[in-house]
């Protein structure tokens, strides 16, 4: 129970945070579809969206030339030659594991070879198990170096008597996953028929500017990161979709859904798609016709503000006959209307994420800031949600398909879908990655499908095991699982647990601090004679309304609540008893801090944005466009004097500029004492 409650724990504030980044990003789209070119709040952002810039191939080849980047002779790592040779590869791979880093010239060179040859690939891969061999499938890495080096280790190296197929999500939250990328990339250019890679929902530079990708890059190479990172844009919209093994296996990142048919995804031009977050533009001749500036419902009511449910899926009444797995974040369905235009489904998306303005028709602006070169059809809106199901969706028990809001993309799908899908297609398995797992794999919908999870200790150390997958001609697959962490091994049981239940249980109590204001307000409606006590069964209803996370609270309680009184709860007090040390003295003003403190990841996203040089560094002007623009998707209200105010305490050094990575530093949660 102790482990159960630890990993709802943890992955419902995962979950939390990746549906924060897309209602983040539907609010980018919203201000590049809306917003006239010269506006300042499209001018912040519209570097992020200029997914075309350099959209032939010899401007590529220009733009990214390695050979004016010297090598200076003080230079003692890897020297890699071209074409990639076995040898080539397996120097990078003992340079990374003494953690040397490689030249940013390689670096390069590599990007550019892998980027010519992804070209060539198809959506899907077809490959086949000879008699003579197994092919291995790993799950997601997630920057974890160390679980891609004891694959290696206990089932050798790629080649072409041992093939590999890697299920995507290579980067983000881990520190190595520039390292992880430049490995794999060097085996497929040795072994093209044999190491097949399948893009994931991280495989994309908007995820990557909140999840640790981006960061990571710019820290290792401040010269030449921004074009490491541009050409690795453009190689992560190349990489295959799925793969199938002998006809049999289907082997993608996230999932499929009620609308899957690997024909249509198997014609999709994938490359259009650099994040898959960003639906493609319509052109009014896939309108139907419709150009009503409001969406009006079933009752004849203009529909209001709703909280994001998912990018591509909306409720139905006959997809919901059962509940959802997990308990959703924003529990607002609503049914579609027969009929409706793709305009009308953009207006509802757009309501989704929050925002309760009329539309007019669609702006039509020839800059260079637009995403999408050409003209988008309803073809293209439907390719794109097959596209965002297998990169995000989940599977549950029961049968249908629903929105994941959960997660804020994709869906989660039954075991009816799965079933509909492989048989229509001549499937027998479903191989999918994109969950962590305790064991590092997990069966579902009657054995038919099979997700496996490669990063060991995920969450915490001790938190999962991670696993593989050999799979023979007879295509079953058989598991190997593993942990990385030699401190680990070294636990028993009992200290794993308490371990990873300790990190759990100091992620949650940071959630309870940032949400204290509104704990409090929550507390108060179930105390109206103003006792400031409470019953705990009062404080469990009130923590689940405030945070939303589906948690047991009252499983929980004893591992928050250190006491209460015969009469109930002493709310005030137990806030108070969080273990969150106080921010800076300098920093003054508490319903700013709150702010601060809730919307961490989103204000850092937002400065990693601003900051289109990747310089580090923010003028005091784009600081106060930073909070503007965050104020305005909170829709709350911060005064420009405030704003001032906390530049000028935070510009430590007093030269003009605010260190962005000084800031989210000095706003850090952190334990107050041993025992958090």
């Amino acid at each position: 129970m102790r482990r159960r409650c630890t990993w709802n724990i943890f992955q419902s504030i995962e979950y939390a945070g990746e549906q924060d980044q897309i209602k983040l990003y539907n609010f980018f789209g919203f201000l590049m579809d809306h917003f006239t070119p010269a506006s300042c709040e499209r001018k912040l952002i519209s570097h992020i969206f200029r997914e075309n810039d350099f959209c032939r191939d010899t401007e590529w080849e220009r733009y990214f030339c390695y050979k004016s980047i010297e090598v200076p002779g003080s230079y003692s790592g890897p020297h890699p030659s071209f074409p990639m040779t076995l040898c080539g590869v397996s120097e990078l791979l003992e340079a990374f594991k003494h953690k040397q880093q490689l030249h940013a010239r390689y670096v390069l060179q590599i990007l550019g070879e892998t980027w010519r040859l992804l070209r060539i690939l198809p959506n899907i891969n077809h490959v086949s198990v000879s008699h003579t061999k197994e092919i291995t499938i790993c799950g997601d890495l997630h920057g974890h170096l160390e679980d891609l080096l004891l694959i290696f280790y206990k089932n050798g190296l790629p080649s072409s008597e041992k093939p590999y197929v890697f299920n995507g999500d290579f980067v983000d939250r881990g520190k190595d996953s520039l390292e992880i990328l430049l490995i794999l990339f060097g085996f497929l250019l040795v072994y093209p028929n044999d190491v097949h890679l399948n893009r994931g929902n991280h495989e994309d530079h908007i995820v990557n500017l909140r999840y640790g990708f981006t960061k990571e890059v710019l820290g290792k190479y401040r010269l030449h990161g921004k074009k490491i990172l541009k050409l690795l844009q453009k190689i992560f919209s190349w990489i295959p979709l799925a793969t199938v093994i002998d006809h049999k296996v289907l082997v993608v990142h996230g999932g499929i859904s009620d609308i899957t048919d690997l024909d249509t995804i198997a014609r999709v031009d994938r490359h259009k798609y650099v994040s898959a977050l960003r639906a493609p533009k319509l052109t009014r001749h896939a309108f139907n016709g419709n150009h009503s500036h409001a969406m009006v419902s079933g009752n004849g009511e203009v529909e209001g503000r709703r909280r994001v449910c998912s990018l591509t899926h909306h409720s139905s009444t006959s997809a919901r006959r059962h509940d959802p797995p997990r308990r959703s974040l924003h529990n607002l369905p609503f049914s579609p209307q027969h009929g409706w235009s793709v305009e009308d489904e953009l207006r509802r998306r757009r309501r989704l994420a929050g925002f309760d303005q009329s539309y007019g028709e669609r702006k039509t602006s020839h800059s260079d800031s637009d995403p999408e070169s050409g003209e988008a059809t309803e073809s293209d809106e439907h390719e794109w949600k097959q596209m965002v199901d297998l990169l995000w969706s989940d599977p549950m028990p029961q049968n249908g398909c629903i929105p994941n809001e959960v997660r804020g993309g994709g869906c989660y799908w039954g075991p009816d879908v799965t079933e509909e899908v492989l048989t229509r297609h001549n499937l027998q398995l479903l191989i999918r990655s994109h969950e962590c797992k305790q064991d590092g794999y997990e069966f579902c919908h009657n054995r038919r499908v099979l997700t496996i999870f490669s990063a060991s200790n995920y969450y915490e150390v001790g938190s999962n095991r991670g696993a593989y997958i050999r799979m023979g001609p007879d295509l079953v697959p058989h598991f190997i699982q593993y942990q990385a962490s030699s401190t680990c091994r070294e636990l028993t049981l009992r200290q794993s647990v308490g371990w990873t239940e300790r990190s759990a249980l100091r992620a949650l109590r940071e959630q309870l601090f940032v949400h204290k204001s509104d704990l409090i307000s929550a507390f108060q409606e179930f105390d109206p004679d103003n006792t400031g006590l409470i019953s705990l069964r009062d404080w469990a209803s009130a923590m689940e309304t405030v945070l939303k996370l589906g948690l047991p609270w009252r499983v929980l309680r004893p591992q928050l609540v250190s006491s209460s009184r015969p009469g109930g709860l002493d709310y005030q007090r137990w806030i108070k008893e969080l273990s969150i040390t106080e921010p800076k003295p300098e920093i003054c003003n508490t319903s700013l801090l709150e702010t601060m403190y809730k919307n961490h990841s989103n204000l850092e996203t937002i400065f990693r944005i601003i900051d289109a040089d990747h310089s580090g560094l923010i003028s005091f002007e784009e600081f106060h466009q930073t909070w503007k623009l965050l104020s305005t998707h909170l829709n709350t209200e911060i005064s420009d004097e405030v704003i001032a105010d906390l530049a000028q305490s935070i510009d430590f050094n007093k030269d003009g500029s605010i260190d962005i990575n000084e800031f989210m530093e000095a706003f850090r949660l952190v334990g107050r004492s041993a025992h958090t």
